[in-house]
């Protein structure tokens, strides 16, 4: 009998990202159920009735929620397939920790760089910078950032390049510019089928965020 696999997910949301692309990289075939947010569905709120958001990855009617727990799940379920995490208990250990350091440094910076103004947006652009510098420092010379295969690293950081045009936009930088290695290695990702097809277009992104901003009366 062959596997059930949905993924409740939005689609403008970086961390379902992670799981579409885990999944494209797998081979993995699965269903893509959309979530409205302000109306979440009965199954969404019964396959994840802790935190209530997406993604859920749901694998024979269990759920695992938590876009890193998902795509470490992925990893392990399917592992006669292409491995994104490392094997070597300890750069296994260090992707988590730049996986962790995405969420926490980069994503936290990025988002409030479009959710503030004056000040505060300035302190979020000198955050996010400092973030995108550290992670370039860890690419180095390096195609991907587990060396020369695409992984776990890059799996959980390539969806916020969808973002960098609104990061950029908002916070008046250029990231290829400043950041030519990121860049670069941006493009390498895209060359991917599973990256291509999994991810959003900029620009859409861009115009999701203006809509939010006005929602919140942001500008």
């Amino acid at each position: 009998m062959a596997d059930e696999v949905i993924l409740l997910d939005f689609w403008p949301s970086p961390f379902g990202m992670r799981a579409r692309v885990a999944l494209a990289e797998k081979g993995i075939e699965y269903e893509y159920r959309e979530e409205n947010l302000a109306n979440k569905s009965p199954f969404l709120l019964q396959m994840n009735p802790v935190n209530k958001q997406i993604p859920v990855l749901v694998h024979n009617g269990k759920p695992i929620c938590e876009s890193l727990i998902i795509v470490q799940y992925i990893d392990e379920t399917w592992s006669d397939k292409v491995p994104l995490l490392p094997k070597d208990p300890y750069e296994r250990a260090r992707a988590k920790f730049w996986a962790d350091f995405v969420d926490k440094k980069m994503y936290e910076s990025g988002s409030r760089l479009w959710k503030t103004k004056g000040e505060a947006q300035e302190a979020a652009k000198k955050d996010l910078i400092e973030a995108l510098k550290l992670l370039e420092a860890e690419l180095g010379e390096k195609p991907f950032f587990g060396g020369d295969g695409f992984g776990y690293i890059d799996i959980a950081l390539v969806p916020f390049s969808y973002w960098f045009y609104t990061y950029e936009t908002e916070g008046n930088f250029s990231i290829e510019k400043e950041f030519p290695v990121l860049s670069a290695w941006t493009k390498r990702c895209m060359e991917k089928e599973s990256v291509s097809k999994g991810l959003q277009d900029p620009l859409k992104i861009y115009e999701f965020v203006g809509m939010l901003k006005k929602k919140f009366g942001i500008e």
